[in-house]
């Protein structure tokens, strides 16, 4: 649209660019806040997750929809946790009464993999990671293979993004710039 230099059509592409970054802008600061905002949800339960391991360990939760089924709904990275830290993540168990915790030590090595039941929504969780444990072989293949999909999903996110703001970048570069 930058090519049209006369006439009625540049006048209405300069509007449509104009119209473009706006809605572009707008999108992604809503978006951003969104990303940015503590996940804290109305009758949601309150995961702590202490280390308590000399390393630190990158954590994940699983949170299990049908827990017979082994279905995922929803992975989600709680982040890399410090020796004698903790963090706090809250989830939605609407639908579940199960979540897993994964446990990496560097990219690929899983090290760390609990199943727990909520019994009692209501009543907040306290996990501390104490030794390197890995209660099911079979669940936290699945689990693995979870986080590798949700992984792959943020990369793959990560790069339209950046797309996104280097076209939106040029955009407004190619509108403001002067001869």
């Amino acid at each position: 649209m930058s090519k049209i230099k006369k006439g009625k059509g540049a006048e209405w592409a300069k509007l449509f660019r104009i119209i473009t970054l706006v809605f572009s802008i707008s999108f992604f600061t809503y978006w951003f806040i969104k990303k940015s905002a503590m996940g804290i949800v109305k009758d949601s339960l309150a995961l702590q997750v202490i280390n308590k391991l000399p390393q630190p360990l990158d954590f994940y939760v699983i949170n299990l929809n049908d827990p017979d089924a082994n279905k995922a709904i929803e992975t989600k990275h709680i982040g890399k946790i410090r020796p004698e830290y903790y963090r706090i993540e809250y989830l939605k168990m609407e639908k579940s009464n199960e979540y897993w915790i994964v446990g990496y030590l560097g990219k690929k090595n899983l090290v760390y993999f609990t199943q727990h039941s909520v019994p009692n929504k209501n009543i907040d969780q306290i996990i501390e990671v104490q030794n390197y444990i890995n209660q099911s072989v079979k669940l936290s293949d699945i689990a693995k293979k979870q986080v590798e999909a949700y992984n792959y999903e943020n990369i793959k996110q990560g790069i339209w993004v950046t797309l996104d703001f280097l076209l939106l970048f040029l955009n407004l570069v190619l509108l403001i710039r002067r001869k």
